[in-house]
């Protein structure tokens, strides 16, 4: 006979939960947004009148159809379109686009803000702040140009940052590793490592009668001093349970610093691999002043005695494209080399 009595056991049914606005067009509105703001900023491009006096440049001989800016929103709406379907047809693609979709609709409505607050209103005056028409028509115009200055950039910045790179794993596992070392160097580390490395320009520019080593030295030296510290610190911080282990299977000093420490410490290592970025960016802007003949600082400092505000916009805007361009990608090689930490920690 079947007991009557319920389970006090039993799992209980959870309630089924109604989210509102569930539903394809809960899918639909964030694949197609840039679509949508794209079409709301040519719209407004086209239907509202310019307080700002056109630009004396190229752009001015150009019917409005041809400028750089609405040409840019016709082609961002084109490809959504384009990868809306896609991502309909290939499901694998879905999460990317879905993700990626409100971001760029954000980009666009940045900008269309941008052009509304200065060249239909003018509420930022010309020439400080010109529109976007006319920095993208600085950056098509200067194109060549400004390529020529991103490699010589990339050249200045990855000779700089791998050096200091190198020299900080190199003494930051010698501090962090031998007790002694670290008594007598920490201090010297802490007194010299927070100068700016801008600071140093004339006497990088004494040692090295060429630019380009003066420069690197000045991005190395600014890289140096967050790898140290957070290599030594990683080193030093290794569980002592690690080390115990190794040893008891007979492990000597070379195994324990590249075989144990070093693999421990890697979290750490990597928060100065992104601090010693951070720190090269800002390095080489200031060190391409210094007598280099190419690069984006170089072309910004000379634009800026111009006073060529479009194409000083148009240097900034390629420059945030190029840094996190790089930032990215060492964003990749953490997520490969600390797979075990995805998801564990979130930046």
């Amino acid at each position: 006979m079947t007991s009557k009595l319920a389970d006090p056991h039993a799992p209980v049914a959870a309630p089924v939960a109604h989210r509102r606005g569930a539903g394809p067009a809960r899918t639909i509105v964030p694949v197609l947004s840039p679509v949508f703001v794209a079409a709301i900023a040519l719209a407004l491009h086209y239907g509202v009148s310019d307080a700002q006096l056109p630009p004396l440049t190229w752009l001015g001989a150009l019917p409005a159809w041809q400028h750089p800016y609405p040409v840019g929103l016709v082609l961002v709406a084109g490809a959504g379109l384009l990868v809306a379907a896609g991502q309909a047809a290939l499901p694998a693609l879905r999460p990317t686009v879905r993700h990626v979709a409100p971001l760029v609709a954000g980009a666009i409505g940045v900008t269309a803000v941008w052009e509304l607050v200065t060249t239909k209103m003018d509420w930022l005056h010309k020439p400080f702040f010109p529109g976007p028409d006319e920095v993208f028509g600085a950056i098509v115009e200067d194109r060549v140009l400004l390529l020529e200055c991103a490699w010589h950039s990339l050249r200045l910045l990855l000779s700089g940052y791998l050096t200091g790179v190198a020299a900080g794993l190199i003494t930051g596992t010698v501090i962090g590793w031998f007790p002694r070392v670290r008594y007598w160097a920490m201090p010297a580390i802490k007194f010299v490592g927070p100068v700016p490395a801008t600071a140093l320009i004339h006497v990088a520019m004494s040692i090295w009668k060429d630019s380009f080593p003066a420069a690197v030295a000045l991005i190395a030296f600014a890289v140096w001093f967050p790898m140290t510290i957070l290599t030594s610190s990683g080193i030093a911080n290794v569980r002592l349970s690690y080390l115990d282990v190794a040893r008891t299977l007979g492990a000597g000093r070379f195994y324990l610093i590249f075989r144990v420490a070093l693999p421990a410490a890697l979290p750490t290592i990597f928060i100065g691999l992104f601090m010693g970025l951070g720190a090269s960016f800002l390095t080489l802007i200031v060190a391409e002043n210094a007598g280099v003949t190419a690069g984006l600082g170089w072309y910004l400092s000379w634009q800026k005695g111009y006073m060529e505000y479009a194409k000083m916009y148009g240097v900034l805007v390629l420059s945030g494209v190029f840094f996190s361009t790089l930032m990215s990608l060492l964003f990749m090689v953490r997520d490969r080399v600390l797979k075990w930490q995805k998801g564990v920690i979130k930046w």
